[in-house]
């Protein structure tokens, strides 16, 4: 069983999930639906991953009880305000075809825009009428989380965020902890970069009999952060998901953390703009 961490809500999020980015059409329905039979139970799809549907149809088709899954969808960033916030929601359940939705996540921030404030307090009011269980925020920095907390008196459960061993976000992380927000990964095993083939990374791995994939995922696991890694390939899915019965020492979770580079994707929340 994956543990299970406590909200600020009272809900719980799984301590690891399934990212579904690309996986599309029979082959995502097959892929998704496989690997909830075979373990995972946090399933985080967007809006703009144009797979909604897919997602939808792949929990069906587990046969898993639809209250042991944690169900997550994006807003994007063309939808941000008030009532737009709204309508993309109920377009999203619709596409998903789902009574509710258990974590709904504001994708990108959007500044120069500057309605990400209007969007939450949408969502809170999904959340008040129970068609979000958990609501939280993608992509948002520290003063941004300030914002929320100051303006609307509600904070976000979650906030993903880019991170891996190339960046480990460690000064945000001490934000989250002290105001009880669960991170989570995106990238996790930093995706189009060099990081898997890092020699530290291997060392690890082989003195443990372990893949270096899920070395770095318990690294994720031990710093308190919730990974979604993704991946086509079954057997893949199954060795990420098994991270829970080994520990790494302190050394190592040190050493893994001095890989710290930067960003790998480039995209500054304080900057970037989804559409």
């Amino acid at each position: 069983m994956t543990p299970e961490y406590p909200l600020l809500d009272g809900n719980t999020l799984p301590a690891i999930g399934l990212g579904t980015y690309g996986l599309n059409e029979q082959s995502g329905i097959e892929a998704i639906s496989t690997a909830i039979v075979d373990g995972y139970r946090l399933i985080d799809t967007a809006y703009n991953y144009g797979n909604e549907d897919v997602v939808g149809e792949a929990v069906r088709r587990s046969g898993i009880d639809r209250s042991d899954l944690v169900v997550a969808t994006k807003l994007p960033g063309r939808h941000h305000g008030f009532e737009e916030t709204l309508a993309s929601f109920e377009e999203s359940r619709a596409k998903l075809d789902l009574d509710w939705l258990d974590l709904y996540l504001i994708h990108w921030p959007n500044p120069r825009i500057d309605k990400y404030v209007d969007s939450w307090k949408a969502m809170i009011r999904l959340r008040e009428k129970g068609l979000a269980r958990s609501i939280g925020v993608s992509n948002f920095t520290a003063p941004m989380l300030e914002r929320l907390r100051t303006e609307t008196g509600v904070v976000p459960v979650v906030n993903q965020v880019e991170l891996h061993p190339y960046f480990p976000q460690g000064e945000l992380r001490a934000y989250h902890a002290e105001h009880g927000i669960r991170t989570e990964s995106w990238s996790p095993l930093g995706r189009k970069s060099n990081l898997l083939e890092e020699p530290v990374l291997a060392e690890i791995a082989a003195a443990r009999g372990l893949t270096v994939p899920q070395v770095v995922l318990r690294w994720h696991v031990q710093l308190g952060s919730v990974p979604i890694p993704k991946s086509s390939d079954a057997a893949r899915r199954r060795a990420n998901l098994d991270v829970f019965s080994f520990e790494l020492g302190e050394a190592e979770t040190t050493a893994i953390s001095a890989l710290e580079q930067g960003r790998i994707w480039g995209a500054d929340p304080d900057t970037h703009e989804e559409l």
